[in-house]
């Protein structure tokens, strides 16, 4: 069956979906972009983007608090540009919450590789997605629950991380080689800057995917604003901190360009095989989990919310008795895992799987921010009284901030990646493909007020 998602999540639960969605980010992943710009270089890219984000996520609340979807920013783009606008960010929503997963899940994989050297860990990946699409088939509600446990596990983890490494931080240390690729402030470094963009972006990427609950949520015009507010402010002091503390903790060339530096960062301080190493990898382990986790029910909702509105084959809509989204769930993992075994078969400007998934995504979710802010401002002309409980402060500038600073990426992205670029292309030109042959099917879908503003 089709139709409707049950209201059951409160403001904790979105807190925790919109946190842990991103919590991997300050795991993993950041770490490539010190190897692109160096320490201060990125230290300057990642506050760029901290501005970014929290311009955005600002203005973002006030679109989903007054058109509260499952499809997040496609209902908002196609309510304000049509089916085509729809279509654009629908499909630059989904790249982003389907390569993400298959980066953080061979995260995972590192992550157990370093407890079991003798596991693969592109078994343990698949396994990953196996148990967690599973766990999102099973409810949403304990989906939520689960996925808020870990989350909050994975906050304290970062915390107590800085607390064991910070008597051994050293401003030396995070200076050292500073800047990648020149010995002073000059071109070189500059360029590093611009290049580690998509690191940066991963600190913070996918903290809109609490939108695509919006529909379970139980009064999403209160619980909204205060889980991402709340969320951006959390993710914010605990990028800057987990950087500058991992950095500080010895030789960060040796964090850089790896799927796990915060253990390794701890063994430079505490030794390999102090007891707060091990804890760390365990509960590092939750972060990745959560953020895994949380994204398999982003895509998911993604993939439903296009379904249901005919831009993907209808049977993606379905329900199952539990009143998840379940072959959509299934869909986003067999992407991920063939993803996961394309490993080495396919070179991607020299990439290592990690990194060009996390480009991908990347791509994705720069096009959609670019897309929801168009909407923003769109829609408070062309829909003065759509019910806004929730507006963005300091408009126009504020989101006028996050729309500059987004087409400054994406220009960034395309130079640094036209290889990814010219993929991620192909794939948004394929989707438009499908999109023309497949009007007939868009007009047989049920109509939707959130999305045509009837």
């Amino acid at each position: 069956m089709t139709g409707k998602l049950k209201p059951t999540l409160g403001t904790l639960h979105l807190w925790g979906i919109a946190v842990g969605l991103v919590i991997s980010g300050e795991y993993f992943g950041w770490s490539y972009g010190w190897g692109v710009a160096g320490t201060l270089g990125f230290l300057i890219t990642t506050a760029l983007i901290a501005t970014l984000y929290t311009c955005f996520i600002f203005s973002f609340t006030e679109l989903t608090t007054a058109i509260p979807h499952a499809g997040g920013p496609f209902a908002y783009s196609r309510r304000a540009f049509g089916e085509t606008g729809g279509l654009i960010a629908g499909l630059a929503t989904l790249i982003e919450f389907v390569f993400a997963p298959p980066a953080i899940a061979m995260a995972i994989g590192a992550y157990l590789n370093v407890q079991y050297p003798d596991l693969n860990p592109k078994t343990a990946a698949v396994g990953a997605y196996l148990l967690f699409m599973a766990l999102n088939i099973l409810g949403v509600k304990l989906a939520a629950m689960f996925e808020l446990v870990v989350t909050v596990l994975a906050v304290l983890e970062l915390l107590v991380f800085m607390g064991v490494v910070s008597p051994g931080f050293s401003v030396a240390n995070f200076a050292a080689n500073g800047w990648a690729g020149s010995d002073h402030f000059g071109m070189p470094a500059l360029s590093g800057i611009f290049a580690a963009i998509p690191f940066a972006i991963w600190f913070f990427l996918a903290i809109e995917g609490a939108a695509m609950a919006a529909e379970e949520a139980k009064d999403p015009k209160r619980t909204i604003p205060k889980a991402y507010i709340s969320g951006i402010l959390t993710l914010v002091v605990l990028a800057i901190g987990v950087m500058l503390l991992a950095g500080g903790a010895g030789d960060w060339r040796k964090l850089s360009d790896i799927n796990d530096p915060l253990p390794q960062a701890m063994k430079m301080i505490v030794g390999e095989h102090s007891n707060w190493m091990h804890m760390l990898v365990w509960i590092g382990l939750f972060g990745l989990v959560a953020s895994f986790h949380g994204i398999i029910l982003g895509y998911s909702r993604q993939f439903f919310a296009l379904a249901r509105a005919g831009y993907l084959p209808p049977s993606l809509a379905k329900l199952s008795r539990f009143q998840t989204p379940h072959r959509a769930i299934i869909a986003g993992g067999v992407i991920g895992i063939a993803a996961i075994y394309s490993d080495g078969l396919i070179n991607l400007q020299g990439m290592t799987l990690t990194a060009a998934m996390i480009t991908m995504a990347v791509f994705g979710a720069i096009v959609m921010y670019l897309m929801s802010m168009l909407s923003l401002f769109k829609l408070r002309r062309s829909a003065p009284d759509l019910e806004r409980s929730f507006r963005a402060p300091g408009y126009p500038l504020v989101p006028g901030i996050a729309l500059v600073l987004s087409l400054v990426c994406l220009v960034a992205m395309l130079w640094f990646n036209p290889v990814i670029g010219g993929l991620f292309v192909a794939i948004m030109v394929l989707g438009y493909l499908y999109f023309l042959a497949t009007k007939a099917q868009r007009e047989r879908a049920p109509q939707d007020s959130m999305l045509v503003g009837e």
